[in-house]
């Protein structure tokens, strides 16, 4: 007996279609909150697949307006070649300006996290908590946060103009000039104390995919230079790679527990130190409102672990983590799948991670930094060199 011609078959999913379900079923299954922001997701998936969709273009935007219900700045999707821009920032080398940037989440303004290190945007002065107003006399208020990195990228040589606001002050244009950005993160140094005791001085600027070998290159130098303690430098640091964080904390660390992740099941996750560590020499962090995401994990986790001191001002507050997902046209999506506590269940997002010495620091230059000028860099070195700092062992 035969049914088949008594069944009207399913209209086919264009591609345009299947792309925008293929998102939402990601989202579905993986995001963190599993309220999706207080409405029904299911109804989020028919209003988006109700419109024609005649393009690729139109298919974007449509994943965009389903994303933007979420309101997760940190939950986006990236054309191909959005995409592809992502994977060489975090593979270790990049043109343009050299900004990390982050959409407010009080106020969804534009703001820099911090400028990379030697970068044009560096050299022209900008800072963490910027709001960049316009992009080549674009207002940024309704681009999003890959809009906005896509339109400051660009051809070495190239100049793009940016309205930059900041507290106190009116607002200014700045006129960068596009360079490659050098993304060896590791500044090491051997200084010495006012009692004349070699201290390692360590800035790491980012979590990149060269980040943990370079730094263990340099904690294994300075220890063959006679460094019998360190300073090891987060200002700034925007985060990057999860696994690069976790692996930074491992050097310093015999044995604890670096993090927690926890998903929308409440599954925790931990990441374990399992020694030995690279040096048991005592620590000192510097921190301040530009140490993000990974570098709070790092902080976080060697503070709670009693290995470090930290020493500036509270951090950024980035708790949550995102996985990144290739689609089948050669998009991206990145997707909040879990938040991070630090080994003593503190959820630091929004929050931040608080430093056992505050000490405010007014805007130094490139130049100033661990020096005189430097006062947070002072206050470490005053710590290190009193007998009772921190004991190398957590």
């Amino acid at each position: 007996m035969v049914f088949g011609s008594l069944v009207s078959p399913a209209m086919a999913m264009t591609q345009e279609q299947k792309l925008v379900a293929e998102v939402w079923r990601i989202v579905n299954r993986s995001y963190l909150d599993e309220t999706f922001n207080h409405q029904n997701w299911a109804d989020v998936r028919q209003q988006a697949l109700k419109k024609p969709l005649p393009n690729d273009q139109a298919a974007y935007s449509a994943i965009q307006k389903m994303l933007k219900s979420l309101d997760d700045p940190f939950t986006r999707f990236l054309d191909p070649e959005q995409y592809r821009s992502l994977q060489v920032n975090t593979s270790g080398e990049l043109t343009g300006v050299g900004l990390q940037i982050a959409l407010n989440p009080q106020t969804g303004g534009l703001e820099v996290i911090t400028p990379i290190e030697g970068s044009p945007a560096q050299k022209a002065g900008l800072r963490p908590r910027d709001r960049i107003l316009k992009i080549e006399g674009l207002s940024t208020e309704n681009l999003t946060l890959d809009e906005a990195a896509t339109r400051m990228r660009g051809p070495i040589g190239t100049v793009v103009t940016l309205l930059i606001g900041r507290d106190g002050e009116a607002d200014q244009e700045i006129i960068l000039v596009r360079d490659r950005i050098e993304l060896n993160p590791v500044v090491a140094e051997l200084r010495l104390s006012p009692q004349g005791k070699p201290i390692g001085y360590l800035r790491l600027s980012q979590f990149n995919a060269n980040a943990t070998m370079e730094l263990a290159h340099a904690i294994s130098s300075l220890e063959k230079k006679g460094a019998v303690a360190y300073i090891l430098d987060l200002r700034n640091n925007p985060g990057g790679l999860l696994q690069a964080g976790i692996e930074v904390a491992r050097q310093w660390l015999d044995s604890g527990t670096i993090v927690y992740t926890v998903n929308r099941q409440g599954v925790q996750g931990s990441f374990e130190a399992f020694g030995p560590a690279l040096t048991e020499d005592p620590l000192v962090i510097l921190v301040n409102q530009g140490t993000a995401s990974a570098s709070e994990i790092l902080a976080g986790a060697l503070q709670d672990n009693g290995r470090a001191k930290l020493v500036g001002e509270t951090t950024f507050g980035k708790g949550l983590i995102q996985s990144l997902f290739e689609l089948s046209d050669g998009s991206g999506l990145a997707v909040t799948i879990a938040k991070y506590e630090t080994p003593n269940h503190r959820d630091i997002n929004k929050l931040g991670i608080k430093p056992d010495t505050i000490i405010p620091q007014p805007p130094i230059t490139r130049e100033q930094i661990a020096t005189a000028a430097d006062s947070q860099y002072q206050a470490a070195m005053e710590l290190l060199s009193k007998n009772s700092v921190v004991a190398g062992k957590g």
